[in-house]
């Protein structure tokens, strides 16, 4: 299977070992690839550990995320600027047969010694 972070990829080589091991993210970029993957695959699971505890979703908006990323049909991610704790990327996801867009500037930080996505910014 091709990795949903970038298709020239295979899922194997590139975002599941973060899936299977959060502490080998060794980039703030490799930790966002891999959470556009876990939405494309719905392994919220990961999103929640790749979250700050301090803005983690609830259980509860953890189930309507889970409802949400399985309804949409996602497209491709777009990375349009890297720095070291920011990433500025395009998700296209089609839903009800329209395609739609998250631009979003994203800060990561580290905690408990791995990658984490804080907020947008």
């Amino acid at each position: 299977m091709n990795c949903p972070c970038n298709p020239s990829n295979l899922y194997d080589d590139c975002c599941k070992k973060a899936h299977q091991n959060i502490h080998s993210v060794t980039t703030a970029e490799i930790l966002m690839r891999s959470r556009y993957s876990a939405f494309v695959l719905a392994n919220i699971d990961y999103l929640q550990k790749s979250h700050h505890s301090a803005t983690r979703p609830s259980k509860y908006e953890k189930k309507e995320i889970l409802s949400w990323t399985k309804s949409v049909e996602w497209v491709k991610l777009n990375v349009l600027n890297s720095t070291k704790n920011t990433i500025e990327f395009k998700a296209y996801f089609k839903e009800n047969g329209s395609l739609n867009v998250i631009h979003e500037n994203s800060f990561f930080v580290k905690e408990n010694n791995h990658w984490v996505y804080k907020n947008a910014l």
